[in-house]
């Protein structure tokens, strides 16, 4: 299996997002997503900076994709993307149908993120003849509801002509809205929010009042409290999946790839801790569920 660094889903500065790809180009992911991919308001990074990160860690060897927008509100939005798209020399990956029918037009190739909403092989299939090369599983399917999208793309000759990727690692993004969160919690308006979720580089903590981190809120997005680990059930995956997806955390991200192929065949176990990481979504429990 290969292994991917998703894109940096909170709102990082842009000196700090640069030592962390100077690393990511050390490291041993085989592919690296770059890119905003949650609010457009989040523009400290500019587009020649993301270009310029993607250029380094080509040269290091990753397979580099611009991750994009999920959840496009604005023509101005839209005409952003639409820079990405005609990069000129990187893959995309599109997050919104908006952005996959501007690839299909120019019959570009692209990765389906995690963000669309396909859960069985018609609609696969019809990605597949627009331009998609590579899945990502929505995050709240299970290996069981994996097994049968690919006995269905058995049945539609379309197995293995695209490579499926699960994201396996990280706080898991649950939803979207208009609102944003993080300004109404400062009591500041979504137009005015002075992009205050750069203060919180891993989210603003929401607690039930038990005391159970049940939410991370990150800007416009609500992320699980729980942090998704996977590492335990690479052995699961095998025949399933082509591409183990971690989402960064922090640069201990990085190191935790190395963890995981470590455990590939099962042989080094991950320690995971009972009150912070789940793993319910993939084994068909509750989402908040962790099964040893």
């Amino acid at each position: 299996m290969k292994y991917s660094l998703g894109p940096v889903l909170w709102y990082w500065p842009t000196e700090e997002l640069a030592d962390f790809y100077q690393a990511a180009a050390a490291s041993s992911a085989d592919i690296v997503y770059l890119g905003e991919s949650v609010c457009s308001k989040r523009r400290a990074t500019r587009f020649p900076q993301w270009m310029e990160f993607a250029r380094q860690l080509a040269a290091s060897g990753k397979q580099v994709v611009f991750s994009t927008l999920a959840l496009v509100q604005s023509t101005s939005e839209l005409q952003e993307i639409k820079r990405y798209v005609d990069n000129g020399d990187f893959l995309i990956e599109a997050n919104d149908f908006g952005t996959v029918n501007m690839a299909a037009e120019q019959k570009l190739p692209f990765v389906v993120g995690h963000a669309l909403n396909c859960y069985n092989a018609m609609t696969l299939r019809m990605l597949l003849r627009l331009g998609m090369t590579r899945w990502c599983m929505p995050v709240e399917l299970s290996r069981d509801w994996l097994i049968n999208i690919q006995q269905q793309c058995h049945e539609l000759g379309i197995h293995g002509k695209f490579e499926v990727e699960v994201l396996a690692y990280g706080h898991l993004p649950l939803a979207l809205s208009a609102r944003c969160f993080t300004a109404r919690s400062e009591d500041k308006p979504k137009d005015d929010c002075e992009t205050c979720c750069i203060k919180y580089p891993q989210g603003r903590r929401v607690l039930s009042q038990e005391d159970q981190q049940v939410f991370v809120l990150n800007g416009i997005q609500t992320m699980s409290g729980y942090c998704y680990n996977l590492g335990n059930d690479l052995i699961g995956m095998h025949g399933l999946v082509d591409v183990v997806r971690l989402s960064p955390q922090d640069k201990g991200t990085l190191e935790m790839i190395n963890r995981f192929r470590a455990n590939e065949q099962g042989q080094a176990p991950l320690m995971v801790a009972q009150r912070n990481d789940c793993n319910g979504y993939w084994r068909k429990l509750a989402g908040m569920a962790l099964q040893s």
